[in-house]
């Protein structure tokens, strides 16, 4: 099964666009009604609904991944990017999404990279 992603709400809105475009199963902080929710929350959130999620956080999200598995609790991925231009985001993200698969992304955090 292909891995759902649950965007954070500083990824660009032309990016979900661009992966909705191309099949992928794309759901905003924004249209989950989450905005201004904790980072804790929105990985609770995109846990909760088996997603996997992408920020551009990457301090705050890889010390949560460490809580989780601290405290013995489960999420379904991280994905890690700087903020790139969305061509850029688009490329690395979609090589990863032909790569893996939603149960190999469980508990495990991903950096994006060329």
């Amino acid at each position: 099964m292909r891995i759902r992603v649950y965007l954070d709400e500083d990824v660009p809105f032309s990016f979900a666009q661009a992966l909705s475009n191309r099949g992928v199963d794309t759901l905003q902080t924004q249209l989950a009604g989450n905005i201004g929710k904790s980072d804790n929350e929105q990985l609770e959130c995109s846990a909760k609904q088996g997603r996997t999620i992408l920020t551009h956080n990457r301090k705050d999200f890889i010390l949560l991944h460490n809580k989780f598995s601290r405290l013995g609790k489960r999420h379904n991925g991280i994905i890690v990017s700087d903020q790139l231009p969305v061509g850029v985001l688009l490329k690395r993200f979609m090589k990863l999404w032909f790569s893996v698969n939603a149960e190999d992304m469980n508990n495990r955090p991903e950096f994006l990279s060329a």
